[in-house]
């Protein structure tokens, strides 16, 4: 909380213009204080303005200019004034307030801090003064007030109220009592108010008036009474009866936001008894509850009751588990009676209620140790559930299926045997054919099955499919269902029950021989996959593990895995699910909660993993076989099985097989090396990586687990197999062991320890290194940079050149992972920063090299080394590398060092090389959006004239990068400095920008004024920004363009597109076949415009005709700018939209029989043959024809005229006329005396002074 000379501080500075007057009295105040030589305390303050209150008050009229300022000053002064004081002067103050509080034009801003120093004179009573009644001038009678203004119209002085009592009511006077002495009160006046507005929201109901004018009052004494419950801990026990009858009525007017209201404020009331002092109120509360349940047809009370007594009793609950649970058989049979209810939302809400009761009622520690008593409720609960099943509660057995699901979860394997009767009764309804709740079924039978465990429910519904008997189904629909269900249970189960059934069905698979398979062996086949499809289950976590998971069993798995292709992927999934769910339970800190959860304990976890281990050696010997058999795209869980158990195989059998392992790869390796390569044009998927690639996997895999001792011969094998540049493959696994050690503790020892070999070794390879594996190679070195030592740092500038040529790669993510070492070795450097570099050790540096300081600003200076570069491929890469280390580090980086190197850069620009220049638009860019603006606008005037030189390149997006980051330049430093430092000769670009901007605007206002959402028209998403121009101008994100790889350079994720990124495009009349071969034309990868029909546009003419292209019209200064959006109905007319319309219009040609084009020549009604001309120019176009003007015709598709001007569709005499001059896009002509397109050059005059007429459409 602020001091009152901090609070004073903010009055003395006042930022807006009402608090002036404020600052001004405080002033006067001050000023009196020290005339008077009295200290500026909290009591002289608060003297001092209790007399100007007093002052302001005197006449019995409120002074508007003082009065407002003195209560703000007195409200910010008094929560620091002694109690004493406040208590002696309460009378005095309160008869002052009174007034101001009783005016009915009074503002807001006079009775807010009034309220505030009532809050805090209230706050200073003892309980003597308490005691005084509301007709003096008392405490009681200032609640009194407060109350009245805590139901005020306006929202500001109601808030004020409210906070106001609450704070009250929550600090009562030191007492015997739990409640406040003013809560009675309180909650008295609350109902009062409440009771009178609801009565009066009833009466116009009944005589069916609106009663809008009820509801906000109604609302506000709803506030206040949640108030009150919240301040109170619940509600004063005297009144609590009351004011359930009360909310319940108001909540059965049926009116949502009431009957939220009043939920509300029973959740306040019951979270206020959750602590253990109001908690002697719940049972009473609960009492009182029952006691009013609505009658059992009653559709809008009744759901409401049930879901406040459902709270009631969770809260109960938490209070007094005990308790709570012996009534619970009462309670779920009262409930359950609703269920047969014919209303669909009783019945939901009652289902919701008994599985809140089975959720919260039920303690653990009747789950882990029930008492006999215990077992009783338990038992008389389950009786009741399998009543709800009975015919009578038929209508309710959807929502009973919830009900029963959410026993099972609580029950847990106390349900056994308890609930046995339920499970039969569901599976024989889930067998019935005609049955329509079958998914619901399924879902209670899988709580069931995961509850009691499988063989609990087998015992009731058996699955008969081995020798089924007449009177009894089978039930091979409960496959899958045990399947997704089954945990924590007999694994011993699973060997007496379902490797008889699968061997059963693979028998009668055999028996077919090599015969064509009819759909029962194909049934027979898919239950062998269902039945072991089921063992992951078994294996997750089972009771039984040291009994039933022995030798024999062991053996099954491992015949699978050889000889049965399809199963590997569930005994893979079974064998990891063993290891990796006995150690999850080990972890587990929580023991209690352990038992709760799985019946298996942390010490029983760890003796299971010890247990498994000594089968860990066969098994992986197993693993490792069918791995090396396996394609690539198929190992990824056979590798995850053998990582498992890996991770508990005992030290010394690791070592051994790690040994075995090396030896053959050793071996594999001398093989390899005499062989030769195999053919590349054979496909990876369809071949079969070599043994060494195989081994390297392995080896791979082992080393996260391998002892100290064992590091030694991996580390021969990584440098063995790193050189190795002709085989990709294999080079890249070995890099990977460095990435792999550093996941575990000992191998993040041995990175340390063998840092300096490792660094020889990465250094020693550089020159070797295959293109495959240089994503690997840069994820080695990074996992190496945090572990080296300081006087190893000269490794970082060994290794800076690899690192940036790699910025340049083709791969994206050996680009992506040298952006992030770049950024890594950054910090390793800022990290070690003041420590010595030897310069002399790195390669092709002077052996008497001085050692440099390690810092941000020493390795800006090495990434800019590389701008030196010979190529312009190392120069582009090391502009890329410091755009990258510039964006990461511009905020710890020396000021001059930026400066220096956007100046550099903007040399750069100036150079020849697109290579080059194409990475300085992205520094350039960086550069706008990141670097302080000081820094920036000074070098504007050499920037913005070189960046312009390239604004005219189209090849490599030049163009449309250049535009781009202008419009950031014009965001970040606002228009007039780019405009002014822009060539003359390229500011139509920025005034694009600016028209561009300002047309969208103009088009979104004129939509708004249409009443139109042109967003939800055109289906495009709604933004924030008025347009996309504005988006992408002012959004935080880069343009299209560019977005992909700035976004890498810049260290972001890509964004991934929400939804397709594919268009169909098809025709208004009828669907797109997608059965056509023909259907690939209309699919589109861009969102299609919507098409601009073929129409008469009005085209400008001169005198003679000619057309007029632009304009000194300002709105069309970039008319021929091809995508500018143009200004149709649709706002979506461009240059692709035009053409694509052109082609699609009914004017186009279309070809005919033997390829010949044909036109149409049918007229539509809105079609205007003739060009919209003046008057004027006509008679000028006449009289200049009759001067012997130049013949001839236009023909838009290069056809020249033939005898008489003759063309398809129609005839002209002369030559010179033709039919639809000119103003329609793709058809028709101009007769404007100049000649057509193709056609020859003729001479003389070709109408002899007239006009040629058209005559009728036909052919000659």
């Amino acid at each position: 909380m602020a001091t009152l000379e901090e609070k004073l501080d903010k009055i003395r500075s006042p930022n807006l213009q009402s608090q002036k007057q404020t600052k001004v009295i405080l002033s006067a105040v001050e000023e009196t204080l020290k005339e008077q030589n009295t200290q500026p305390t909290p009591t002289g303050y608060f003297a001092a303005l209790l007399a100007l209150l007093n002052q302001s008050l005197g006449s019995g009229q409120v002074n508007n200019e003082l009065t407002p300022s003195v209560v703000y000053l007195l409200d910010v002064v008094t929560p620091f004034a002694p109690q004493p004081l406040l208590r002696s002067k309460f009378t005095q103050i309160l008869a002052l307030l009174a007034p101001v509080l009783l005016l009915q034009d009074a503002e807001a801003p006079l009775i807010k801090p009034s309220i505030g120093c009532l809050e805090s004179l209230l706050l200073a009573q003892d309980s003597a003064a308490w005691k005084l009644p509301t007709s003096e001038i008392s405490p009681r009678r200032a609640v009194a007030g407060l109350l009245h203004l805590a139901v005020d119209h306006r929202p500001k002085v109601r808030k004020r109220a409210q906070d106001a009592l609450k704070k009250v009511l929550q600090n009562p006077p030191p007492s015997p009592s739990t409640d406040h002495p003013a809560a009675d009160l309180c909650a008295e006046t609350a109902m009062k108010s409440l009771g009178e507005v609801a009565s009066k929201a009833a009466l116009s109901k009944k005589q069916k008036k609106p009663s809008a004018e009820h509801d906000p009052a109604l609302i506000h004494a709803l506030q206040l009474v949640k108030t009150v419950a919240v301040a109170s801990n619940g509600w004063p026990s005297t009144n609590i009866e009351a004011l359930c009858e009360l909310l319940l009525g108001i909540a059965k007017t049926g009116n949502e936001h009431m009957t939220m209201a009043v939920f509300e404020i029973f959740e306040m009331i019951f979270e206020g008894m959750a602590d253990e002092a109001a908690s002697s109120k719940l049972p009473r509360l609960l009492e009182i509850i029952s006691e009013l349940r609505p009658s059992a047809n009653d559709t809008q009370l009744l759901p409401p009751w049930i879901a406040i007594l459902s709270r009631g009793y969770d809260v109960s609950a938490q209070m007094e588990p005990e308790d709570t649970f012996q009534k619970l058989p009462d309670l779920f049979s009262m409930v359950s009676e609703f269920m047969e209810s014919s209303s669909h939302n009783i019945r939901i809400s009652a289902s919701e209620c008994l599985i809140s009761f089975m959720a919260n009622c039920i303690p653990d520690q009747v789950i882990i140790e029930p008492s006999i008593y215990d077992e009783k409720v338990l038992e008389k609960i389950a009786k009741i559930a399998e009543d709800l099943l009975s015919v009578k509660y038929q209508a309710a057995w959807m929502e009973t299926f919830n009900v029963l699901g959410a026993i099972f979860d609580a029950l847990r394997w106390r349900a056994n045997p308890m609930m046995l009767n339920v499970t039969r009764t569901v599976g024989e309804l889930r067998g019935n054919d005609s049955f329509v709740g079958k998914k619901e079924a399924d879902e209670v039978l899988g709580k069931a099955t995961r509850a009691m465990g499988p063989e609990s429910v087998l015992s009731v519904l058996p699955l008969n499919l081995v020798k089924p008997q007449k009177d009894q189904p089978g039930r091979a629909w409960m496959l899958p269902i045990l399947r997704d269900y089954t945990a924590n249970t007999n694994l011993q189960h699973f060997k007496t029950e379902f490797i008889p059934l699968s061997e059963a069905m693979f028998q009668r698979v055999l028996d077919n021989g090599d015969a064509a398979k009819t759909m029962e062996i194909k049934i027979y086949e898919t239950l062998v996959h269902q039945t072991w499809s089921i063992l992951p289950g078994y294996c997750d976590l089972p009771l039984d593990l040291a009994v039933a998971f022995d030798q024999a069993f062991a053996e099954i798995l491992a015949n699978l895995l050889y000889r049965q292709v399809d199963l590997r992927l569930d005994v893979c999934r079974a064998l990891k699910t063993l290891v990796e769910s006995n150690k999850a339970v080990a972890s587990i800190e929580d023991e209690d909660n352990l038992l709760l959860k799985s019946r298996v304990s942390k010490e029983d976890a760890q003796n299971n993993l010890t247990y498994l281990g000594s089968f860990a050696g066969n098994l992986l010997a197993v693993l490792f076989n069918v791995y090396s058999q396996t394609l690539p795209q198929s190992r990824g869980p056979i590798l995850q099985t053998i990582n498992a158990y890996l991770s508990i195989t005992p030290e010394q059998e690791l070592v051994e097989t790690f040994d075995r392992v090396s030896t053959m790869l050793a071996s594999s390796l001398n093989e390899a090396s005499g062989e030769k390569t195999k053919e590349k044009g054979q496909k990876a998927k369809e071949q079969m990586p070599s043994t060494a690639q195989t081994l390297m996997d392995l080896v791979i895999t082992m080393s996260a687990y391998l002892p100290r001792q064992s590091f030694g011969p991996l580390f021969n094998i990584a440098a063995l197999i790193i050189v190795k540049n002709e085989e990709p493959q294999l080079q890249k696994k070995a890099y990977k062991l460095i990435p792999r050690l550093a996941e575990s503790e000992t191998g993040k020892v041995a990175l340390l320890e063998r840092n300096a070999e490792l660094q020889n070794l990465i250094l020693s390879s550089a020159e070797k290194i295959s293109a495959p594996a240089r994503r690997d190679r840069l994820a080695a070195m990074a996992a190496l940079i945090p572990f080296i030592p300081e006087n190893a740092l000269h490794f970082i500038p060994s290794v800076l050149s690899e690192v940036v040529i790699c910025c340049k790669e083709n791969n994206e993510k050996a680009r992506t992972a040298a952006f992030e070492l770049l950024v890594l070795m950054g910090q390793r450097l800022a990290e070690a920063k003041g420590q010595p570099i030897d310069i002399s050790k790195v390669r092709h540096m002077a052996k008497d090299a001085a050692p440099v300081s390690a810092s941000v600003e020493e390795y800006f200076t090495m990434v800019s080394a590389g701008l030196a570069g010979n190529t312009p491929h190392m120069i582009s890469a090391s502009i890329t590398a410091l755009t990258r280390v510039l964006y990461e580090f511009r905020k710890t980086v020396n000021q001059e060092v930026l400066s220096d190197l956007v100046q550099t850069m903007d040399l750069f620009l100036t150079s020849n090389n697109r290579e080059i220049v194409k990475s300085v638009l992205g520094f350039v860019k960086v550069c706008v959006i990141s670097l302080p603006t000081e820094m920036m606008l000074p070098r504007l005037p050499t920037m913005i004239p070189n960046l312009m030189v390239w604004a005219h390149e189209h090849k490599g997006h030049f163009k449309a990068k250049i535009r781009h980051i202008i419009e950031r330049m014009v965001r970040r430093f606002g228009f007039e400095p780019v405009n002014k430092n822009c060539p003359e000769a390229d500011r139509k670009l920025l005034t694009n920008i600016r028209k561009t901007k300002e047309r969208s605007k103009r088009r979104k206002d004129a939509a708004k004024e249409a009443g139109e959402e042109e967003d939800q028209q055109n289906g495009k998403r709604r933004s924030r920004f008025e347009s996309e121009y504005d988006e992408a101008l002012y959004s935080s994100d880069e343009s299209d363009a560019s977005n992909d790889s700035d976004a890498e350079v810049l260290g972001k994720p890509r964004k991934a597109q929400k939804g397709g990124s594919t268009y169909i495009m098809e025709d208004e009349d009828e669907p797109l076949d997608l059965l056509d071969r023909k259907a690939l034309a209309s699919i589109s990868s861009t969102k299609p415009g919507k098409l601009r029909k073929a129409g008469r546009t009005k085209a400008k003419t001169d005198l003679d005709g000619k057309l007029i292209l632009g304009g000194d019209d300002d709105d069309n200064d970039d008319a021929m700018i091809i995508d500018t959006p143009g200004g149709g109905a649709g706002g979506e007319e461009g240059g692709v939209g035009a053409y694509v319309a052109a082609l699609k219009s009914k004017d186009v040609g279309r070809r005919g029989r033997g390829g010949r084009l044909k036109f149409s020549n049918r007229r539509g009604k809105d079609d205007d043959d003739e060009m919209d001309v003046d008057e004027k120019d006509v008679s000028a176009i006449k009289t200049q024809i009759s001067r012997g003007g130049r013949g001839g015709g236009a023909s838009p598709r290069g056809r020249g005229f033939g005898r008489g001007g003759n063309m398809r569709g129609g005839s002209m005499r002369g030559g010179g006329g033709m039919r639809g001059g000119g103003g329609r896009s793709g058809r028709g002509g101009i007769a404007n005396g100049r000649r057509g397109l193709g056609q020859e050059r003729r001479h003389g005059p070709a109408f002899a002074g007239k006009v040629g007429k058209p005559k009728s459409p036909g052919r000659r």
